[in-house]
């Protein structure tokens, strides 16, 4: 379910401190002077979701600009494509405000999105886990078989009876499937080791995240 953030949003001045204090931290493409207008067209609020969730945000769809209309433009495909994939939506008036660089208009926003941005984070780790779980559970469960028997050489003479070397073709027929059977059981194993390995450097990368997310909070509140 979707929240709708109104603009009667208000933020202690605790929370305004501390949104500020995140936003300085991260890695964006410009440096904040007046974060009401660095902010209006979106874009980097779009590097900001792009920083924890790679995939959810596709950055060369959001243009810099002063143009009100392109600034709304960003805004609302924010709202389509990313924003809702964190389960909130900026209203129409509070993106009107926001584009006009109204003092006080964003960081309500910004804020809200800290805190969905923290919870994805949270949840997502718990999902990978149990994703982890599952995976070691069924590479436990994979009995690889021995071949039941050896390949060896034959060799054929001109004097066996056809049954008999239909006999032996048949047994090397049986035993090319067997193999082929622990093969491709083999393939399937390390499909699941791989991605059992992609599944732990996702957690490594939220963790990571995640991390720095409460160094933050604890340095602001420190005294």
């Amino acid at each position: 379910m979707c929240i709708v953030l109104v603009m009667e949003s208000l933020l202690s001045e605790e929370e305004e401190r501390d949104t500020l204090a995140w936003v300085d931290k991260l890695p964006l493409s410009r440096h904040t002077k007046h974060i009401n207008r660095d902010f209006s067209d979106g874009v980097m609020v779009a590097e900001i979701v792009k920083h924890y969730f790679p995939k959810i945000v596709d950055i060369h769809n959001y243009i810099t600009s002063c143009n009100t209309q392109q600034k709304i433009s960003n805004w609302n495909l924010l709202n389509k494509r990313v924003f809702s994939k964190l389960e909130f939506y900026v209203s129409e008036e509070a993106v009107e405000k926001i584009v006009s660089s109204t003092p006080g208009a964003i960081l309500p926003v910004m804020f809200f999105l800290k805190e969905k941005l923290e919870k994805k984070l949270s949840f997502s780790d718990v999902e990978i886990q149990e994703a982890e779980a599952k995976l070691v559970a069924e590479l436990a469960e994979m009995k690889i078989a021995e071949p039941t028997v050896n390949p060896q050489q034959v060799t054929f003479f001109t004097d066996m009876s056809l049954s008999v070397t239909r006999q032996i073709i048949l047994e090397k027929e049986l035993q090319v499937q067997e193999l082929q059977d622990i093969l491709k059981n083999l393939q399937v194993k390390v499909s699941k080791l791989e991605e059992l390995i992609q599944l732990k450097d996702k957690r490594i990368e939220h963790l990571t995240c995640l991390s720095g997310m409460y160094k933050t909070k604890l340095r602001l509140a420190s005294p």
